[in-house]
């Protein structure tokens, strides 16, 4: 049942004796027009919106009836007056197939955040077969309004054309329709409402338009008592869906903190919903680490209050591993560009809470620049609530160097790149902005590192696109040795960028790149290029990321970091645990904690383990992972480089419940476990033998990996395969021919010898390196 026809329906709307009536039609013919009227009946009582009783019991008998010719005009009118009491509107397609509309006699009463259903009166006289369709001024969306449009745009309708109706008029002469429309507001508004059968069918005059006075009636508020798996107040994810499945409130009369792009909204505890009398299923919440629960609620004026609580399978904060994402936008791609420029830290702020997320890394880039530059201080923004934190910090994209590569930069003491205050002057060389963060101390690394690095010759999402490119791969191998054509976003320039080291902050020689992203884009695009550095030699780490609301607009943390921090949590030293490898990444279903290679922990002592001869070492951790214990073949069948990239689901073991955990030794599986994904935690450990310097990891595949602990042997640098440099080679090569375009003049010199670098750097470690 429709939630607000549930307590009012269409018996409600009849109109008082003394309203004027729509036209009877005549000649309308008797056995198609009673067939469509059975069918529009069965659609009033699957909306939960049935006619009163009376007339139902009266129009049943009228349907049943076996009519002489004569009494078919007589039963025809009759089944007209009681319908017509239902019909806000009437529509005439007269023969040359023009609309014109009149108000009808039913009741022009909505409910506040709640539906409503009407009849709509057809008598068309051209016999059209389109699709008649009802538009509003005043049901624009408001994501993207102008501020003067916001509250003059407070309705939403749609035209009911599912089963048991068709989409499009029967062409008959005399049809009844359904028209359901929402209020976001409670008291007197007035709407406008047109109806067409298509393009130019409008009547002169404007007399397709109708304008009506509504009453709205209020909602009922009621406040949801929202606690935690420990009885604690919090914030958590809730999907209020009526049995059609229909979403509260209307997304598109939605303003932030609301976002119109999500089915959720975000409520904490103490804070209220306005809903209408009916029955609800409530999704409810809070991350990748919570079990999500349904349960039904019914509403009606006595409702007060509705408790929840969030269950929990997981916490790795308790043995201080901190979760977070460390690029989510404010502003840009769904986000709206009006009424204001994006949205600010409190709406982002209670996402945050609302998805568990302890870190969030609130990434300025190019749309809205200049609005949401002023929101960066270089400490945790004021709404931070510990251990909850959000900060401001950029994204080079949309300008700068963004065509050879986005880079994330983290923990910035200044915003601006010397020089100017935007974002217009930045340079287009992606390691001269590398020179400038790296000596104020920031970490850095590529976003969306996968863009560009398809194993074939498209490349994956197009360099000038902020919405994902799903094409066919031409290899799902990891590692394989296909270059990839590097024409796009991603971590492209990095195969430069990671041989170079700069000036930090106290003048020493620093790695130029910290760290590469991971989580949004196909994993086997993003591992491969991490795999080949690390064979080379070189110590990248890698750090989840979700690019809200551009590559993953569902929500905050579905890419995260979780950083093993020992003391208190702090921005800081949560973005020196990614620089230090202290990490694993997630899609928050699976967790790899505690990755240890005999008593080196990984991200501790520079996660070195130092061998005197080749021996058999211990790879140990502690492994949990949660599934619903339902599969979801469709996700399992999908290909790797159609979304989710990352997701356990893709790691189940057929029908089970079980996943693989692996160990990845430069970057090959040597050894493979399954644990069964039911939240509880596993102690693992693995027998691995180490011949020669090499870098081990863990990974559940595509849902987690942990950053590598390295194995020296003999004092040995890692030089673990003479492929993967060749391959690091050529793609610089490539990497070049692409994005000499964008360099500009006066950068270009300096280009050319920072390519010229990174060839010598890996001429140098293939002369080192032995025969694969």
């Amino acid at each position: 049942m429709l939630l607000i026809a549930n307590t009012a329906g269409l018996r409600s709307l009849v109109a008082a004796a003394s309203t004027p009536s729509l036209p009877l039609v005549e000649n309308a013919e008797r056995q198609p027009f009673t067939a469509q009227v059975k069918r529009l009946l069965e659609a009033t009582e699957y909306l939960g919106s049935p006619l009163a009783a009376a007339d139902t019991r009266t129009l049943e008998r009228e349907l049943r009836s076996t009519l002489s010719a004569d009494d078919n005009a007589a039963g025809t009118a009759a089944i007209q007056r009681i319908l017509d009491k239902y019909c806000l509107v009437g529509v005439n397609i007269n023969p040359e197939s023009r609309v014109k509309v009149a108000q009808g006699p039913a009741k022009p009463e909505l409910a506040q955040q709640g539906w409503r259903v009407f009849l709509v009166k057809v008598h068309n006289e051209a016999g059209v077969t389109a699709e008649l369709r009802a538009v509003s001024p005043n049901a624009g969306r408001l994501h993207g309004s102008p501020k003067e449009e916001i509250s003059n745009r407070w309705l939403d309708l749609m035209m009911f054309n599912s089963q048991p109706l068709k989409p499009a008029l029967s062409g008959l002469s005399l049809e009844y329709r359904i028209l359901q429309l929402y209020s976001r507001d409670a008291g007197k508004r007035e709407a406008k409402l047109s109806f067409n059968v298509g393009q130019g069918t409008q009547d002169i005059g404007f007399r397709n338009e109708v304008d009506i006075l509504f009453n709205c009636l209020p909602a009922n508020e009621v406040t949801l008592r929202v606690r935690d798996e420990n009885d604690q107040p919090t914030t958590a994810s809730f999907i209020f869906k009526d049995q059609q499945g229909r979403i509260y409130p209307s997304q598109s009369k939605r303003l932030a903190p609301d976002f119109a792009f999500h089915p959720q909204i975000y409520r904490a505890d103490g804070e209220a919903i306005a809903l209408p009398d009916g029955e609800y299923t409530v999704e409810f919440s809070r991350g990748p680490e919570s079990v999500t629960k349904t349960r039904t609620v019914r509403v009606s004026k006595k409702s007060k209050r509705f408790d929840f609580k969030v269950e929990r399978w997981i916490d790795p904060s308790k043995s201080g591993w901190w979760s977070g994402d460390h690029h989510i936008h404010a502003a840009g791609c769904a986000h709206y560009e009006r009424p204001t420029e994006g949205v600010h830290a409190p709406d982002m702020m209670r996402h945050c809470l609302g998805e568990d997320l302890k870190v969030g890394c609130n990434l300025t880039w190019g749309p809205c620049f200049d609005y949401q530059k002023q929101f960066f201080t270089g400490q945790d923004d004021k709404v931070s609530q510990h251990p909850y934190l959000l900060h401001y910090d950029v994204e080079v994209s949309g300008f700068g160097s963004h065509q050879s590569g986005h880079l994330c930069l983290l923990r910035l003491k200044e915003e601006i790149y010397p020089g100017g205050d935007s974002k217009n002057h930045w340079p287009t060389l992606g390691l001269n902005t590398l020179r400038w963060a790296k000596k104020q101390g920031a970490v850095c690394g590529p976003a969306h590192s996968g863009w560009g690095l398809e194993p074939g010759p498209s490349g994956g999402r197009p360099a000038s696109s902020k919405t994902s490119g799903e094409v066919a791969t031409l290899s799902d191998e990891l590692p394989n040795y296909v270059v990839p054509p590097f024409n796009g976003i991603g971590a492209n320039e990095y195969i430069v960028d990671v041989t170079h080291v700069v000036p930090g902050p106290d003048g020493g020689l620093v790695p130029a790149v910290d760290f590469m992203s991971a989580v949004d884009t196909p994993h086997v695009w993003e591992l491969n290029i991490w795999y080949h550095t690390l064979n080379a030699g070189f110590r990248p780490r890698i750090s989840g990321e979700t690019d809200f609301p551009c590559i993953y607009g569902e929500r905050v943390g579905l890419g995260r970091s979780y950083v093993k921090l020992d003391g208190k949590l702090n921005y800081h030293q949560w973005c020196e645990g990614i620089r230090q490898g202290r990490n694993f990444v997630s899609d928050g279903k699976s967790h790899l904690l505690e990755f240890r290679v005999n008593d080196a922990a990984m991200g501790e002592n520079g996660s070195e383990l130092k061998l005197s001869q080749p021996s058999t070492v211990r790879v140990s951790a502690k492994v949990a992972a949660y599934l619903n214990e339902k599969p979801n073949p469709e996700l399992q069948k999908r290909p790797y480089n159609q979304k989710p990239y990352w997701d356990i689901e893709r790691a189940r073991i057929g029908a089970s419940r079980e996943v693989p955990v692996e160990v990845v030794v430069n970057g090959y599986p040597v050894s493979r476990r399954h644990i069964v994904a039911d939240g509880r935690a596993h102690d693992i450990a693995f027998e691995v033998k180490i011949d020669r310097s090499s870098w081990v990891a863990l990974r559940i595949l595509p849902s987690s990996h942990t950053n590598p602990v390295f194995v020296l042997v003999d004092g040995q640098p890692v030089r673990a395969s003479r492929r993967s440099v060749e391959w690091c080679l050529k793609g610089v090569d490539q990497c070049w021919s692409q994005k000499e375009r964008f360099i500009k003049a006066d950068e270009k010199e300096q280009a050319l010898k920072d390519y010229a670098h990174a060839r010598e750097v890996y001429r140098k470690l293939l002369a080192e390196c032995e025969v694969d």
